[in-house]
């Protein structure tokens, strides 16, 4: 990409990794402009987030008949290069024309601890219950099913004898922190390379 990186960032919850991008472009650390955040609650804490940076936000509402279509229309008004999905639980069937354009975090090795309703403390849990002795965060394209698609990179962490899930998920989200803006100058660039 030359010059800043226009983004998407589709949420469903508190907005923490969004406010990590926020905290980031303005402290010059990625080189990137957030022109769209697309919430699908009305409560969702990072609608705040949104407002409070000024970024213009659109709240679809998951029930509605023609959620993916809403999305797509509030992401194509924004003429983006890459779209974030950033704790957003719900499933964008996106057009063809996003594809390879589509990133999405998971708080797991993927493919291990993925697909629907693997989300949040759920995924912890489960990597607590199996004895995992390491876990972590994935960036990966995302395609039309949850949690699939071609890795972008991945960042590890140990599992620590007494873990709880809020003990793992505080050390796998500060990884979600460095892996996702990593992933985002990694996909960016390639898509420099194929558009030169």
């Amino acid at each position: 990409m030359r010059g800043p990186v226009d983004l998407a960032v589709l949420i469903s919850g508190f907005g923490r990794s969004l406010q990590n991008f926020i905290d980031l472009i303005a402290a010059q650390k990625l080189d990137a402009r957030i022109k769209v955040v697309v919430s699908s609650s009305a409560e969702a804490g990072g609608n705040e987030k949104a407002r409070r940076a000024k970024i213009p936000l659109v709240v679809v509402d998951r029930k509605a008949p023609d959620f993916s279509d809403a999305i797509t229309k509030a992401v194509d008004k924004h003429h983006v290069d890459l779209v974030l999905l950033a704790g957003f639980l719900n499933l964008w069937k996106f057009p063809a024309k996003y594809k390879g354009r589509v990133l999405n975090i998971h708080p797991s090795l993927l493919p291990a601890f993925g697909g629907k309703g693997m989300y949040g403390h759920r995924v912890h849990e489960a990597v607590l219950a199996s004895g995992a002795k390491e876990s972590g965060c994935t960036v990966h394209i995302a395609d039309l099913e949850y949690d699939r698609g071609p890795i972008v990179l991945q960042r590890k962490v140990k599992v620590m004898p007494g873990d709880t899930a809020d003990d793992l998920a505080a050390r796998v989200f500060a990884e979600e922190c460095i892996a996702y803006p990593e992933a985002v100058k990694k996909v960016a660039e390639t898509l420099t390379r194929t558009s030169s």
